[in-house]
């Protein structure tokens, strides 16, 4: 699908924040992937939501990725594949957005959320965790086949978002590389120099991952 234009909108179906921690078998023996929709508004900085934490800070979190957003029509998806509802918040994420296909949102889009400014960093990959927690023994592999992984923010400008805010794309960097593709094209080395001559070019830093696979392309092409 082509990338979402400045002036999209859509608008915050939930805002979720960890509920519990769980047990989890991995290397750090608990996850707080167990997110939950709350009332009212909810203060938004620099590594993310009020009262949201994460258990495997190797992993996740920080500021490239202090706001995860899922489309809710992806949540749909996913509910009538494996046969029962997926409440918000339980795909892990903190905000569930309906009307704007966040996939299709270019790597570096402005997106105004409530009083806060996020900026894309990110798609999402799919780890181990996540798999024990939808409880199939292929979820992991299915979800990276669909391709639609949500999106990771950096915060911009704090502020405070609430569940019916409006989203609103305010800028895109019009390179073309959407979430979405990026996820797709892990070895696509026009993509990866695309988003580093942006990158460059807008002063700013690509996320951990994606900067570690353009330093692999750059390294083979020499």
């Amino acid at each position: 699908m082509s990338a979402l234009a400045a002036g999209s909108r859509g608008a915050v179906e939930a805002v979720c924040v960890v509920g519990a921690l769980r047990p989890d078998a991995g290397s750090v023996g608990t996850t707080a992937i167990d997110k939950r929709p709350v009332d009212g508004p909810v203060a938004i900085g620099e590594l993310g939501l009020y009262a949201d934490v994460q258990a495997d800070r190797a992993h996740h979190g920080g500021p490239d990725q202090a706001v995860y957003a899922i489309d809710a029509a992806e949540a749909e998806h996913w509910s009538a594949q494996l046969g029962r509802p997926i409440p918000a918040g339980g795909l892990g994420e903190n905000l569930r957005v309906r009307d704007l296909a966040v996939d299709d949102l270019e790597i570096g889009a402005c997106v105004r959320a409530g009083t806060a400014l996020l900026e894309v960093t990110a798609p999402r990959t799919p780890c181990m965790t996540f798999q024990r927690w939808m409880g199939t023994d292929d979820f992991r592999a299915r979800y990276h086949e669909r391709g639609r992984t949500g999106v990771y923010f950096r915060v911009l400008e704090r502020g405070e978002v609430r569940a019916g805010d409006e989203l609103l794309v305010e800028s895109v960097p019009g390179h073309g590389a959407t979430v979405a593709a990026v996820y797709a094209g892990a070895r696509d080395r026009d993509l990866t120099r695309s988003l580093v001559r942006w990158a460059d070019a807008a002063g700013v830093a690509l996320h951990r991952e994606l900067e570690a696979r353009a330093q692999r392309h750059l390294k083979d092409e020499r």
